[in-house]
C-alpha cells in the first residue's frame, strides 16, 4: 500500500502541442489519399503506364510506412526523477547492481578503451559494497585481462580521486581529453599514473602478447594454459577485486565494488549465440558471485557520463505506486566523437529525441541492447502479475566460499554445453534467433506484461564511439535492419505475435524499424524512375496547370518542414538535417536494400546470420578528414557500388534533360511545365549526392572512391540510361 504522505520518484509530464500535431498529421493523410486518387484515375494507357503504376505502390507504402511513424509522434510523454526522495527514503536499503560490460575483439575495440568504460561505471556514486562490475571478453584475449587487471589496481586510485572532487565524466580517458589545463597537483598525479599504465596496455597490444615477467607474477595467466583459440577455449573466470572483502579497499581506505573478469567456454561444436549468449553467460554467473537485483548492460565503447545514473533509474523501479510494473530502464544511445553537422548522421538525434519519447507514451521504449537497466529477475523470465512486489531488502551474495571456491563453482555456468535442453535463450535471458537479440528480449518482455521507461537526462548517462567513415555506418545499419526484418517474420513479429499483448500504438513503433528494409525497394525505384522517365519526356506527375499538383507540393513540403523543425528541436543544425537527408538517401538504397537480399536469402536456406563488430579504432588520417567533415569512401564495397550508380543514373538523366531542353529553345519551359516535379526531383537528388561526385571525381586524397568502382558505377550508369533511352 501507498502511503497518504508518499511523495512520487519520478513523475510524467505529457508533450507540448499533441493536439495541434495531429491536426497537422490529419492533414497530410488527407493530401496523401489525394495521391492515390490521382494514380488511380489517370493511370496511363501507353507510354508511361509500368512507371505510373510502379510509383503508384511506391506511394502506396510510402503513406502506409508514414502512417506507422505518427504513432509516436502523436503521442509523447517525458520523464524527470527526483533522486532527493529516493535519498530520503530508500538510502539504507538500495539494491545490489550488477554491470555488464561486453567486448568481443581487442582488434576493433581497444583493451585501452574498454578499461576506459569499466573504471567510468565503477565510479558511479553508489554504495561500492553493492556494485558489481563484469567484463565479458567474447574473444578470451589475455590482452582484455591484462588491461583489466592493470584497471584494478588504477581503480585505487581513480574511484576516490573522482569522488572527492565530484568529477565528470568518470572515464578518464575522457575526463583527461578535457581536463587538460589549470590541473591541481592530484590531478597531475592520478592522469601520470593513467597513462603510464594507458602505455603499458598499448605496448602489450603492440607486442602482440603480455610480457612474460607480467603473465608469470600473476596465476590468472594460467587459465590460458589449455586456450586453442577465441573459438575453442575452456571458461576464463577471475574475480580481480573480491567487494566482499572489506580489505579490497582504495588508498583512502574506502570500499571497492567487485570486479570480475569473464571469457565464456567456446567450442567449435557449439553456435554461441553472439552477444546474447555472452550475456545469458553473465546472468548466470554474476547470480552466483553477487545477484545484484538490478543488471545494467552496456557496450565497451558506452562509458558512463553521469555518475548519477543509476540513482535515475532507481526512481523508477522503486517508486511504491507505479515501480512494480516496470521491467527495464532505457537510456539513449549517445556519442561524444561526433561532429557539429553529423556528416553520418550518427546521433541517431529524431530516434533517440523523438520516436522513444512517443514509445514511451505507448508503455515503454525499445531495448536497444545498451545503456539499460534490468531487473534481473524480469530478465531471466519473471511474468508479470498484479500483485508482484519486489523486497529490495533480500539481496543475496555468497558469502561463506572463498574467491577460489566461487571462481571454480561458477565456471560451469558459462560452460558451453550448460543451455542444452533449458530455456535460456528462449525464456530465459537474452533472446536468441537474429542479430538483434535486444529488441526481441524487449519485446517479449513488455508481451508478459511489463512495462518499460525511457529516461533521457539532461546530462547524457552515456556516450560512446559513432562510425566514423560511411562504410561503418552503412554497414552497422545493415546489420540492424537485417535483425529487425528477421523479427517480423518469427514468431516474435510484434505484427502478430503481440497482438494483444502489447498496445496498438507500440506495434506500429516496433514496426518501423521491422520494415526498415523493406522500405529500400520504394526508395530506389522512386530514386531512378521519375529520373529515367524524365530523360525520356514522359510525365509521371500533375502539369504546373493541375489542381492535382496541389496535393503533391503540400505533402512534400509538409513532411520535409515537419522533419526539418523536428530536427532543430531535437537539437541538430540546418546543415546537420541536410547530411540527415543523404544519409537516410544512402541508408535506403544500400544497408536496406542489402538487408532485405540476405533476409530472403536466409528464409530460402542460401545464407546464415553473422553478428559484424563495428571498428572502434580509426587511421589518422581518416579520423583527420572526419574531423573537416569530408566524406569517407576509400574502399570498394558492393554497397558504394549501389549508391554511386544510382547517384550517376541521376546526374546523365539531368544533364540530358538539361541539354535536350537547350537544344529545343523553348522546350524548357515546356518541361518544367509538364514535369515541373520530376525535374526538382532529380535536380535534388543531384544536389544531395554532391559529396558524393566529389569522392568520384574531383578528390585526390585516399578518401575518394577507388578509380575500379567510378569506372564500374558509370559505366553501370551509362549503360541503364541508353537501355532506357532507346531499348524501352
Amino acid at each position: 500500500m501507498v502511503s497518504e504522505g508518499y511523495l512520487p520518484l519520478f513523475e510524467t509530464k505529457e508533450g507540448k502541442g499533441r493536439v495541434a500535431y495531429r491536426v497537422f498529421a490529419a492533414s497530410i493523410f488527407v493530401g496523401i489519399c489525394f495521391i492515390w486518387s490521382y494514380r488511380a484515375r489517370f493511370v496511363p494507357e501507353e507510354e508511361g503506364r509500368w512507371g505510373w503504376l510502379g510509383l503508384f505502390a511506391a506511394e502506396i507504402w510510402f503513406g502506409f510506412y508514414w502512417i506507422l511513424t505518427q504513432a509516436p509522434r502523436c503521442n509523447p510523454i517525458y520523464r524527470r526523477t527526483f533522486k532527493h526522495n529516493l535519498s530520503k527514503r530508500h538510502e539504507g536499503h538500495l539494491p545490489g547492481v550488477d554491470i555488464f560490460v561486453c567486448t568481443a575483439d581487442p582488434e576493433m575495440e581497444p583493451p585501452a578503451m574498454v578499461i576506459s568504460t569499466v573504471l567510468s561505471v565503477m565510479a558511479y556514486d553508489y554504495p561500492p559494497e553493492k556494485l558489481s562490475v563484469y567484463l565479458s571478453d567474447d574473444a578470451g584475449s589475455e590482452l582484455t585481462y591484462y588491461a583489466l587487471m592493470e584497471a584494478s589496481q588504477f581503480a585505487k586510485h581513480w574511484i576516490p580521486f573522482c569522488k572527492k572532487f565530484n568529477i565528470q565524466p568518470r572515464a578518464p580517458a575522457a575526463y583527461f581529453a578535457l581536463h587538460t589545463d589549470h590541473q591541481s597537483n592530484e590531478e597531475v598525479f592520478v592522469q601520470k599514473l593513467y597513462k603510464d599504465m594507458e602505455s603499458r596496455i598499448k605496448a602489450a597490444v603492440e607486442l602482440g602478447r603480455v610480457p612474460e615477467e607480467i603473465r608469470s607474477s600473476s596465476e590468472g595467466f594460467s587459465q590460458w594454459e589449455t586456450y586453442t583459440s577465441r573459438r575453442d577455449h575452456d571458461t576464463i573466470l577471475q574475480i580481480l577485486i573480491d567487494g566482499r572483502d572489506t580489505k579490497a579497499t582504495d588508498v583512502e581506505g574506502s570500499r571497492l565494488p567487485t570486479l570480475v573478469y569473464l571469457a565464456r567456454a567456446k567450442s567449435p561444436q557449439y553456435f554461441h549465440n553472439f552477444k546474447a549468449g555472452a550475456m545469458n553467460a553473465l546472468l548466470r554467473v554474476s547470480s552466483q558471485i553477487s545477484n545484484g537485483k538490478i543488471v545494467l548492460n552496456v557496450d565497451c565503447d558506452m562509458y558512463s557520463n553521469n555518475s548519477d545514473a543509476i540513482r535515475d533509474a532507481l526512481c523508477f523501479f522503486m517508486d511504491e505506486e507505479k515501480g512494480h510494473e516496470i521491467a527495464y530502464v532505457q537510456f539513449p544511445q549517445k556519442f561524444d566523437n561526433v561532429l557539429k553537422n553529423e556528416i553520418y548522421s550518427s546521433t541517431l538525434r529524431v530516434h533517440s529525441e523523438v520516436e522513444f519519447s512517443g514509445f514511451d507514451g505507448f508503455e515503454g521504449p525499445i531495448y536497444i541492447g545498451t545503456g539499460c537497466f534490468h531487473r534481473r529477475d524480469v530478465l531471466c523470465g519473471k511474468k508479470y502479475s498484479k500483485g508482484y512486489r519486489n523486497n529490495w531488502n533480500s539481496d543475496y551474495r555468497n558469502f561463506k566460499d572463498s574467491v577460489n571456491e566461487l571462481e571454480e563453482k561458477s565456471k560451469h555456468l558459462a560452460s558451453c554445453s550448460y543451455e542444452e535442453n533449458t530455456q535460456w535463450g528462449k525464456e530465459m535471458g537474452l533472446r536468441y534467433g537474429c542479430p538483434v537479440e535486444d529488441v526481441i528480449t524487449g519485446l517479449s518482455i513488455q508481451c508478459q506484461g511489463w512495462k518499460s521507461v525511457y529516461c533521457n537526462p539532461e546530462r547524457g548517462a552515456f556516450l560512446g564511439v559513432a562510425p566514423t567513415t560511411l562504410l561503418q555506418t552503412l554497414v552497422q545499419h545493415k546489420r540492424w535492419s537485417e535483425g529487425d526484418l528477421q523479427i517480423l517474420l518469427s514468431r516474435y513479429s510484434p505484427a502478430w505475435h503481440a497482438r494483444g499483448k502489447i498496445s496498438l500504438g507500440l506495434r506500429m513503433g516496433y514496426c518501423i524499424y521491422c520494415l526498415w528494409a523493406v522500405n529500400s525497394l520504394a526508395t530506389i525505384y522512386y530514386s531512378i524512375i521519375p529520373s529515367l522517365y524524365l530523360l525520356r519526356g514522359v510525365p509521371l506527375f500533375p502539369q504546373v496547370s493541375s489542381p492535382w499538383l496541389v496535393p503533391f507540393t503540400y505533402v512534400i513540403l509538409a513532411k520535409y518542414a515537419a522533419s526539418f523543425v523536428e530536427f532543430l528541436s531535437a537539437g541538430g543544425t540546418i546543415l546537420g538535417w541536410w547530411n540527415d537527408q543523404r544519409i537516410w538517401l544512402y541508408k535506403r538504397t544500400s544497408s536496406y536494400l542489402f538487408a532485405f537480399i540476405d533476409t530472403v536469402l536466409k528464409i530460402l536456406g542460401f545464407s546464415d546470420s553473422a553478428f559484424v563488430i563495428t571498428a572502434k579504432v580509426t587511421d589518422e588520417e581518416v579520423s583527420k578528414r572526419y574531423e573537416k567533415e569530408m566524406m569517407e569512401f576509400g574502399a570498394s564495397s558492393p554497397m558504394f557500388t549501389v549508391i554511386a550508380t544510382i547517384s550517376l543514373v541521376n546526374l546523365l538523366c539531368f544533364l540530358g534533360t538539361v541539354k535536350k531542353t537547350v537544344e529545343s529553345g523553348s522546350g524548357m519551359v515546356m518541361a518544367f511545365h509538364t514535369m515541373v516535379l520530376q525535374v526538382l526531383l532529380c535536380g535534388i537528388l543531384v544536389l544531395i549526392n554532391w559529396p558524393l561526385y566529389q569522392g568520384l571525381f574531383f578528390r585526390t586524397d585516399k578518401g575518394r572512391m577507388p578509380t575500379s568502382l567510378t569506372i564500374k558505377s558509370f559505366i553501370y550508369a551509362l549503360a541503364t540510361c541508353i537501355s532506357f533511352s532507346f531499348l524501352l
